[in-house]
């Protein structure tokens, strides 16, 4: 592997170790404001559900996730709706749309409090953290774009032969 191989995948190796340390610190921040046990993406869903404080769509939960798993989403969101986190309206029909609740919306205050109390103080502490993770956006945006036509490609490929 040349030294541009090494690289990618030092940086994906990078991505997994992050991605199970941004999952616990979801895990565990939102156990420390509500007691409940919730997965990273679980976590996710109730902050994507609440912002902009608008209904979503499973459709838009999945789109601004970049998700696919939608039989996963679903039952995600049963479990928030059974913690009383989140509310479903609507029918099949006429479109079904989740919003926090009100004790959903009060956790995702509190979460956000947590979160600049602790991590956005940690974080600030470190030097060079703010340019660092600006650059770190961008790469991993461009990255992201490269894997999804990556994906199209091998799929393409893979379907012909």
């Amino acid at each position: 592997m040349d030294d541009f191989g090494v690289e990618i995948t030092d940086l994906e190796y990078a991505v997994m170790r992050l991605n199970q340390s941004f999952s616990r610190w979801q895990s565990e921040c939102m156990a420390a404001v509500t007691g409940t046990t919730l997965s990273g993406q679980e976590n996710a869903l109730v902050h994507v559900i609440h912002m902009h404080e608008r209904p979503k769509t499973i459709r838009d939960l999945l789109h601004m996730t970049n998700r696919q798993d939608v039989a996963n989403m679903q039952y995600e969101l049963r479990k928030l709706i059974k913690a009383g986190l989140v509310g479903k309206s609507g029918t099949a029909r006429a479109g079904v749309y989740y919003t926090t609740t009100a004790e959903g919306a009060s956790v995702c205050e509190e979460y956000a409090r947590l979160r600049e109390t602790v991590l956005l103080k940690m974080a600030e502490a470190t030097a060079g953290i703010q340019s660092a993770a600006a650059q770190a956006t961008a790469c991993l945006e461009q990255m992201e774009r490269v894997y999804e036509s990556a994906t199209r490609e091998v799929a393409t490929f893979h379907r012909r032969r």
